[in-house]
């Protein structure tokens, strides 16, 4: 099952039970689908901005200001009644405004990868919550349809994938939108077209298209690898020193062995009674001292009297 089925079935048992809370979409960039009552009332995901930075990215607001009216709120994630009471925006522009992030955070979900949902309860409101809920059917569709008409494109790109550098032809051209100006002015090798997206506060889909372009008309280039970011040392030139490599170990000493004695020229006799049986060894006794052995003549002790003592029963 691929990752979108896997989604769509999950929303369509949503729909069916007419569940309230939320779906967390495991995967890259994944996100969670805020639903009430089956229907989606906002969507996030790290893949697409959002309407806070939607709105503050594009100096419709301040960051000052906008801290200012979460405290005044009480903390909101959303403090729509304020943007409207400051003026800082219409009612139906942030009804445009919460469409829009909730169209391009399911794109983003839907052109990463998903290896899994999750249902719970809701954790608080839901952020930037459009005033009738989308229903989850038609937004896969819209979210499906765009992917493909991205893909078909002579250049495809993905949001997170491609991180393209200015061309060559990007200095000659006389005529250029605000959009490819500032992607042209942001794009160093390093960020994405997701990256691009929240640096100018653009929807993440329509930064993506227009890059597709940009590579096409020659404006933007895709190199090989990322830029390096250059490291830049304090005064003094005294950054971090590379370690210096550990000393080579000594070798082993050299072990002295004892010179082996030498062999003896000619073999010792052995000596008569080493092995302490000097009894039964003894020299025989020629008492008669006739040359003849005693043994013979039953004097003395010889081998037939030794074994006779080992084994007093022999005969």
């Amino acid at each position: 099952m691929s990752g979108y089925e896997l989604l769509a079935r999950a929303l369509a048992a949503c729909v069916r039970e007419g569940f309230t809370g939320e779906l967390r979409v495991a995967g890259s960039p994944g996100g969670i689908f805020h639903l009430n009552g089956g229907l989606i009332a906002a969507v996030e995901s790290p893949g697409a901005p959002g309407a806070e930075a939607l709105l503050l990215r594009s100096g419709r607001i301040a960051g000052e200001d906008w801290a200012a009216l979460v405290r005044e709120s009480g903390g909101a994630r959303w403090p729509v009644a304020g943007l409207i009471a400051h003026g800082y925006a219409g009612a139906a522009q942030l009804r445009v405004v919460c469409a829009m992030a909730l169209q391009d955070a399911a794109f983003a979900v839907v052109a990463g990868s998903v290896n899994g949902c999750e249902r719970g309860p809701a954790t608080g409101p839901p952020p930037a919550p459009v005033v009738i809920g989308e229903a989850p059917t038609r937004l896969l569709q819209e979210a499906a349809r765009k992917l493909s008409a991205l893909l078909s494109m002579p250049y495809p790109v993905r949001p997170e994938r491609e991180r393209p550098v200015p061309g060559s032809l990007s200095y000659a051209a006389d005529s250029l939108g605000p959009i490819q100006r500032e992607l042209l002015t942001h794009a160093d090798g390093r960020r994405t077209a997701r990256d691009l997206a929240f640096r100018t506060g653009r929807g993440v889909y329509t930064v993506t298209v227009a890059v597709a372009r940009m590579l096409g008309e020659g404006l933007l280039e895709c190199g090989d690898a990322p830029t390096p970011i250059p490291v830049r040392l304090p005064p003094g030139g005294q950054g971090v020193r590379p370690r210096e490599p550990a000393p080579p170990p000594p070798p082993p000493a050299l072990v002295a062995w004892p010179e082996p004695s030498p062999e003896p020229a000619v073999l010792p006799r052995r000596r008569p009674g080493a092995s302490g049986i000097n009894e039964a060894l003894a020299p025989e006794r020629d008492e008669n001292n006739d040359g003849n052995n005693d043994e013979d003549n039953g004097g003395g002790t010889g081998w037939k009297d030794f074994f006779r003592l080992r084994n007093p029963t022999a005969k």
